[in-house]
């Protein structure tokens, strides 16, 4: 019963401090505590919401299919990249360094110079989110081929299994879980990414569609934008959370029995 009860309100605690977000907002929109034109109200925002969705669909098509390309792309980089770096020594020595660096680098001060050197088109914004996608998984990658049992290592080689054998059954599936914990990382910055590199270049998608909703002074429809925004997020890191699942269904074993 207990346990029950636990679980009613672990689920139901997400959705109270939601409504408590939209409660506080609706009064300072209502109450005119801060402005209309600077904070509209949620309501007129869920109207807004409505009335573009067709819009912001077509918009989105573009600005998606830039973010997977460049997840796509981010994650056979990643993978091969943390593969060398794992196999020899003298990589990881020297890029790793270098990996850290590219983070602290802000990704809306770059993305002025790919749009420069790539033009308007979709391909600054797929390196963008190449760039942005990257690192999480790269690093999730290695911390999982890191963190191998030595042992079962060992006891490979006694039995006479190559190289590639042992990154098969003992790195490989050891690195997994540490995989998708970057790829819902990635996932996530994946859409904001393209966002970004839309605001400072380009002709369609939804960081375009905001920037001139923004130059109208259409703060409800902005807000709207910013909402669906999250909600591609969230929707890509539950797929992600799907394909986690499907692939380690070990891991959904273990958690029931607890």
């Amino acid at each position: 019963m207990t346990k029950k009860l636990q679980s009613i309100t672990n689920k139901s605690a997400p959705v109270i401090a939601i409504g408590a977000i939209l409660l506080i907002w609706f009064l300072c929109s209502d109450r005119e505590i801060i402005p209309a034109y600077m904070l509209p109200s949620p309501i007129e925002v869920a109207k807004s919401f409505a009335d573009n969705f067709g819009i912001m669909m077509k918009q989105a098509a573009i600005t998606l299919q830039e973010a997977l390309y460049g997840l796509l792309i981010g994650i056979a980089l990643a993978f091969l990249t943390a593969t060398l770096m794992d196999r020899f020594d003298f990589l990881y020595k020297a890029f790793y360094p270098i990996l850290i660096i590219t983070q602290t680098i802000p990704t809306i001060a770059i993305a002025p110079l790919l749009v420069l050197w790539m033009g308007f088109g979709m391909a600054p914004k797929i390196t963008l989110v190449v760039i942005t996608t990257f690192f999480p998984i790269a690093i999730g990658l290695l911390t999982g081929f890191k963190s191998i049992d030595a042992d079962a290592v060992n006891l490979m080689r006694s039995m006479g299994a190559k190289r590639l054998q042992i990154f098969r059954y003992i790195k490989l599936p050891s690195a997994i879980e540490s995989f998708f914990s970057g790829l819902k990382i990635s996932a996530s910055y994946a859409v904001v990414a393209a966002v970004v590199s839309e605001w400072l270049g380009g002709f369609e998608g939804l960081g375009v569609y905001m920037t001139r909703v923004k130059k109208a002074y259409a703060y409800d429809k902005m807000f709207a934008v910013i909402i669906f925004i999250s909600v591609i997020s969230l929707v890509l890191m539950g797929m992600v959370g799907l394909l986690e699942k499907a692939s380690m269904p070990w891991k959904n074993k273990v958690k029931e029995t607890k």
